[in-house]
């Protein structure tokens, strides 16, 4: 009898195994499992870290993850990606060199982690440091002739530096530069803190607090200087058909200086030049011309300004009436009968140019190559001898062209 039990029970396990298979395969048939790489990148979150280290080195911010997975669970996966965490834990880590694995957890299951990259993270860990640096100030170059630079003031005095112990121990200087050359005016603005080490070369990777500074420079003038606007004198007018479109002077601003100030304070607000000659020109002018200043005052830097006057043809519009149509391309063996034989034609185009221009410089011709006999409606061609003139339009638009056989020559005894 108990034979009889064990042959019994052994029938039963194997038939429970043969079921649990045939079940494992009909599910796998079903929902097949299915080996990709997560669609995105996987952020990398850092926890259990000391706050009195920090991480002084660069490491990836994102892993790329390889599953295996039924393909209903990659469906779930991929709705909701927020399922799928890459840990990176650094509890109970002191300061130093470490390399530790990654921590893959997914909620939803089943899933089989295929492959990781990277499986493992180097990263060295310092202590967390602050220093108090004095703010420096660089100036460079001077203010323009005849003014003075004051005393600079800067705020705040000092600045903090956070960050890992090896580079802010690096930093020897914090300032702020100023370029003072060509300065005219009093300076107040936020300037950019510099952090460099014993070679002057920029430290990065640190937090530094302030970013920036405010500075202030005040700027007078010497006495005896005085900044002066130029006037240009105009003399003569442009050549007819011609206008002047602009005029400009280079440096707008002078400098003028007297060893008496009160002659350079008795100056109007701007030096004249002397006159500028526009008589019968009819291109544009570039001159250096000198200043006309009174005596006992004399210019700082170069004598005489750059002055640049735009110079152009008025545009203007002309209209030829009666101009005669003419056949080109026409066989011998046809005649051309045009209506109207004559158009009117419209031109553009500087005034100099149209006041001299003749019939003789514009021909309007239609082309009859490879038409045969008929009646067309053509558009006539205007060509011009003179230059830069435009054909706004022509009236009429079209002319009628009638083609019909030459006549045949008569004979005679």
């Amino acid at each position: 009898m108990l034979s009889s039990l064990g042959r019994n029970i052994r029938s039963f396990l194997w038939a429970l195994a043969i079921a649990i298979a045939v079940w494992i395969a009909a599910v796998t048939a079903a929902d097949p499992d299915v080996v990709r790489t997560f669609p995105t990148p996987i952020k990398i979150e850092v926890v259990g870290q000391d706050p009195g280290l920090v991480i002084n080195n660069n490491i990836p911010q994102e892993v790329q993850i390889t599953l295996r997975a039924p393909q209903s669970v990659w469906t779930q996966l991929t709705a909701q990606p927020e399922g799928v965490r890459a840990i990176l834990d650094l509890s109970g880590l002191n300061a130093g060199e470490h390399k530790l694995n990654l921590q893959i957890q997914i909620d939803v299951r089943p899933v089989r982690i295929v492959m990781v990259s990277p499986a493992s993270i180097s990263l060295t860990l310092e202590p967390l440091i602050t220093r108090n640096l004095e703010l420096q100030s660089s100036l460079t170059g001077q203010p323009f002739i005849g003014y003075l630079a004051g005393d600079l003031t800067i705020d705040p005095k000092q600045v903090v530096l956070a960050g890992p112990q090896s580079i802010v121990s690096r930093v020897t200087t914090v300032r702020v530069s100023l370029d003072l050359t060509g300065l005219r005016e009093n300076i107040d603005q936020s300037v950019p803190i510099e952090v460099l080490d014993a070679n002057n070369t920029p430290v990065t990777g640190m937090t530094v607090n302030p970013a920036s500074a405010h500075v202030t420079l005040p700027v007078s003038r010497e006495g005896g200087f005085r900044d002066m606007a130029v006037k240009v004198i105009v003399r003569g007018q442009v050549a007819s058909g011609y206008r002047l479109d602009s005029i400009s002077v280079y440096p707008p601003v002078v400098t003028v200086y007297s060893s008496d100030p009160d002659l350079t304070n008795a100056l109007p607000g701007v030096v004249e030049t002397q006159p500028l000659d526009l008589q019968n020109a009819s291109d544009n002018l570039n001159l250096r011309v000198s200043l006309n200043m009174p005596s006992g005052i004399s210019v700082v830097g170069s004598q005489t300004v750059l002055i640049q006057a735009g110079i152009s043809p008025i545009q203007s519009s002309l209209t030829l009436s009666g101009e005669k149509v003419e056949v080109i391309g026409l066989s011998d063996a046809m005649t051309a009968q045009i209506s109207p034989a004559k158009v009117d034609v419209i031109l553009s185009g500087p005034l100099p140019v149209l006041n001299t221009l003749t019939r003789q410089d514009i021909h309007v011709t239609v082309n009859a190559k490879d038409l045969t006999v008929g009646t067309y409606q053509l558009t006539p061609t205007v060509q011009t001898l003179a230059s830069n003139i435009t054909v706004e339009s022509l009236l009429p638009g079209t002319v009628e062209v009638v083609l019909r056989p030459a006549p045949l020559p008569t004979i005679r005894p």
